[in-house]
């Protein structure tokens, strides 16, 4: 496919920057990641627990580097092999993506590594650890994602007022990211009264999609079938409203005067998760300025294959409201739902994590045998 005709790279002519949401050692090392930036505009990274477990215990790319790691130091923990392993590829990865950083001025290029998740409710532990990652990347174009649970909460506005870039994740619902929102900006607002920049600071607000649709589908199957499919899309369309209301504001044009950038909404979960909608559903419906669209592998190729690339996030607006409106006639409490799916995502990932941190031990006890 040339680049002429990549449905890709048009998504950032419509404002929208496309991230990958996958990170192996071996598509930094063969060249593949190169690729996509230059093939596909790719403009950032995003990782997870999931993500990492499936890369490091699904064959044995990383063997040789955790047999260096075992020599150097034969008493680490696994969990400092994880993220000796992780920082070296999430540095790789950033090295690759700095002339995007460069010449975006700041804005993409950008790759994100997440704290521990079982630190999800824990504020003070997630700071500590954002900040050692942090300092240990030392990389402008690293983002530390951190989970947008109560506790994360005065994480995000602590971590920004140091100075650190935040991908917050596992958003779910407007009422939460306008919480998120309101972290970031009062970390930015307590730099600026330090007398400190705010010009280079980078935050994205991780908004999930597709799995709203798929705790919400079985609860409209037997009332009203014609919304299944239809409001996660809603849902996210209304949260971009919030974002532009929050960011078109008189307080953040007292911020953006000293340099500060918005915080944008970054489409996560974006995967179709029932066979019966279009692979590319959820990037279709939600293209639009200031945003991000971080794609798993699937969903990436499936679009570059036959994405349609149209200004969609401020369509059919009254519709979404209507659409989240009937909710509450038919017992849905929505609030509850995205409540429930941001707890099932921190335990998911917490899962991901144990399972990737026994792996990962026993990969080492098997390689020192070995050796």
């Amino acid at each position: 496919m040339t680049q002429r005709h990549n449905p890709l790279r048009t998504l950032n002519a419509h404002g929208q920057s496309i991230w990958y949401d996958n990170i192996h050692r071996a598509m930094l090392s063969s060249g593949e990641l190169g690729r996509m930036i230059a093939e596909d505009d790719l403009r950032g990274i995003t990782s997870n627990p999931s993500i990492f477990d499936k890369a490091v215990t699904g064959g044995r790319e990383y063997d040789d580097a955790l047999r260096r790691m075992l020599r150097q130091d034969p008493n680490q923990t696994s969990r400092e092999l994880f993220f000796a392993l992780a920082i070296e590829d999430i540095g790789a990865a950033a090295d690759l993506l700095q002339p995007v950083y460069v010449a975006t001025g700041g804005v993409d290029g950008m790759v994100s590594l997440e704290v521990s998740p079982d630190l999800a409710y824990d504020t003070e532990g997630t700071i500590r650890e954002a900040r050692a990652l942090h300092a240990r990347l030392d990389r402008p174009n690293v983002m530390i994602k951190v989970p947008a649970t109560r506790a994360g909460l005065p994480a995000v506005e602590q971590l920004t007022a140091a100075g650190i870039n935040v991908n917050v994740t596992l958003l779910f619902a407007i009422d939460r990211y306008r919480e998120v929102a309101e972290a970031f900006l009062l970390g930015l607002e307590q730099r600026l009264a330090r007398g400190q920049q705010v010009e280079m600071i980078a935050s994205v607000a991780s908004f999930f999609v597709s799995r709203v649709d798929a705790a919400l589908d079985p609860l409209l199957a037997n009332k009203r079938p014609e919304l299944q499919g239809k409001l996660a899309i809603a849902n996210a369309k209304l949260a971009y409203q919030a974002f532009k209301d929050l960011f078109g504001s008189g307080r953040f044009a007292a911020l953006a005067k000293a340099g500060a950038r918005p915080q944008r909404l970054l489409w996560a979960s974006t995967s179709s998760k029932n066979p019966v909608y279009r692979d590319v559903l959820y990037v279709e419906e939600l293209i639009g300025p200031q945003t991000v669209n971080t794609m798993p592998p699937a969903t990436y190729e499936a679009f570059r294959d036959h994405g349609v690339v149209a200004a969609t996030l401020e369509r059919e607006m009254d519709s979404a409201r209507a659409q989240l409106a009937a909710l509450p006639a038919l017992g849905i409490d929505l609030r509850a739902v995205t409540g429930r799916l941001e707890a099932e995502g921190v335990q998911a990932f917490a899962r991901a994590f144990t399972n990737l941190l026994a792996d990962i031990e026993a990969k080492a006890a098997d390689l020192a045998v070995a050796a």
